[in-house]
């Protein structure tokens, strides 16, 4: 974990505002995992999530003479990897290259939670699985925390197709789930 007012973090940041390549290369090390894992969430490999990333330090170091020193530094440029992976997103959709979402048959979720069932990584590897759509839903709204109203106004859609991009994910997700319980049953029965 990243002290965020640490001295070393604090000069570190001004020399990024001065346009040092070292300062540079130090926030880039040092706050890379943290950026990659939310690239990670809005992308559909690893080769674009490092394009994602690349262009978010692009921003932040475009942008750093922006950042206020009295909020903390990876909130900031953590708003700016995600807009950047939604800027992704968005241009996938005028590309063409996202999957048609209708297209899936959905199954319903049954009560119980998917927190219950599932851990971190394997929670994460499953919301990866998921079309863009419904990833891009999901992660804006149950991980970054924004309501429809705000998901409808970035992405360029409809409040109606943000509530029902989320449905879809958390049914896509529960089955999953499921399916991954149904095979770990089925292991333990054979040991």
């Amino acid at each position: 974990m990243i002290k965020e007012i640490d001295d070393n973090n604090i000069q570190i940041i001004k020399g990024c505002i001065k346009e040092d390549q070292r300062s540079q290369k130090d926030l880039y090390t040092r706050y890379y995992a943290l950026a990659l894992g939310i690239c990670l969430r809005y992308s559909n490999n690893k080769e674009d999530a490092i394009g994602i990333l690349n262009d978010g330090f692009f921003k932040v170091f475009t942008n750093i003479k922006k950042y206020d020193f009295e909020k903390p530094f990876s909130a900031w440029m953590s708003k700016i990897m995600r807009n950047t992976g939604i800027d992704f997103y968005r241009t996938k959709i005028r590309l063409g290259s996202v999957v048609d979402i209708s297209s899936y048959e959905h199954i319903i979720i049954d009560d119980e939670t998917i927190s219950q069932k599932l851990n971190y990584d394997d929670l994460l590897m499953m919301v990866h699985r998921l079309p863009p759509a419904y990833r891009t839903a999901f992660n804006l709204y149950a991980i970054d925390g924004y309501k429809h109203d705000e998901i409808s106004e970035m992405l360029g859609i409809a409040v109606g197709t943000s509530k029902s991009n989320l449905h879809k994910a958390r049914e896509r997700l529960a089955e999953m789930v499921r399916s991954q319980n149904s095979i770990l049953g089925k292991i333990e029965e054979d040991n």
